[in-house]
């Protein structure tokens, strides 16, 4: 079902009338009471009609209708949509017709609209009376809104657990798709969320890994979670937005806003990482310490400064590599002697 625009007229005009209808029937009651009681005729016709429309006169006002920016109404008329209006303004529609909004009291994590993580409701500040009645209508926001989805434990595809969060920015494009389509958009949202990500970071590693290929094309790649995590991000974006075009959203903006590994690992993770840096470091360590003594081999040997033969050039090499790769200062011994 497609959105179409509702031709509303105008609802000042309507309030008048009914506002100066009621005047006119107050006048009415009054005037005939005082016929009755003169005892002139015309008197009840007079409070009869008044009287009748005190009762139903009433009937139109259900029909005005306030839309403020960024705001829409679907409306149906005995059970048929009739229409959306999406543009600001005070309009008068049938009397009749009724706002559908199934998920008018749906608390997601999002803004304006939350429920924490162990599913309570949150209020809205007491400061602000006036959100609450508005967050449980039956319009429907066409601003941008972020859904903050609980933090989620995924396996990556080396089976380790990890913990991810991620903030969606989306907002309704067709209100017609979002009422009807589906039983409530936001819970279908939400839903689809935690869909694409688990699917989506099921083919990544936390870091980088050998071996792994994250992009489909059957060749190995550097992809991670968190060296990559600007495509990840627009990858749960697309995959999201593949399965809400039905229900008429549009998905403006994806992020990863937590990730982490699960605590039951990170502990074995982070010994793991300290233990790489370390061998990387030792291993610069090494390759500087080679080189230096290598370098000053050649400058004895070229200045002819002194001649060793190879168990002295052994011996020097290792006090070198002892001197420069050792953790701690070392203490030297000066050799008031020989060299031999």
């Amino acid at each position: 079902m497609q959105e179409k625009s509702l031709n509303a007229r105008s609802g000042m005009p309507v309030l008048f009338i009914t506002l100066a209808a009621y005047l006119a029937a107050i006048g009415l009651i009054v005037l005939g009471g005082i016929r009755l009681d003169g005892g002139l005729p015309g008197g009840g016709l007079l409070l009869a009609v008044g009287m009748v429309w005190v009762m139903i006169g009433w009937v139109p006002l259900p029909g005005l209708k306030i839309i403020k920016p960024q705001e829409s109404l679907v409306l149906t008329l005995f059970g048929k949509y009739s229409g959306t209006l999406r543009t600001e303004g005070f309009f008068f529609v049938h009397p009749f017709s009724v706002a559908v909004n199934p998920a008018a009291k749906t608390r997601l994590g999002q803004s304006h609209d939350v429920d924490d993580s162990k599913g309570r409701k949150l209020t809205i500040s007491s400061e602000n009376t006036n959100a609450q009645m508005e967050m449980s209508s039956k319009k429907i926001s066409l601003k941008i809104m972020t859904l903050n989805n609980s933090k989620q434990k995924v396996n990556d595809v080396l089976g380790n657990p990890i913990e991810i969060g991620v903030a969606v920015m989306w907002r309704v494009v067709d209100t017609a798709k979002a009422v009807f389509t589906v039983d409530n958009f936001k819970e279908y949202l939400s839903l689809q969320c935690d869909s694409a990500v688990r699917n989506i970071v099921r083919s990544y590693p936390y870091d980088v890994a050998p071996n792994v290929d994250t992009t489909g094309d059957g060749q190995p790649d550097e992809g991670s979670l968190r060296g990559s995590s600007e495509i990840v991000a627009e990858r749960i974006r697309h995959e999201i937005q593949s399965r809400v075009d039905a229900a008429g959203l549009a998905i403006i903006d994806a992020r990863i806003t937590f990730l982490a590994y699960a605590p039951e690992i990170a502990q074995a993770m982070l010994q793991r990482q300290q233990a790489s840096a370390v061998v990387d470091a030792r291993k610069m360590i090494v390759d500087g310490a080679v080189g230096m003594v290598e370098m000053a081999l050649e400058k004895l040997s070229a200045n002819n400064i002194v001649q060793l033969d190879d168990e002295r050039k052994a011996a020097m090499v290792s006090n070198l590599l002892v001197v420069l790769c050792g953790s701690k200062d070392v203490q030297p011994v000066v050799n008031s002697g020989s060299l031999y």
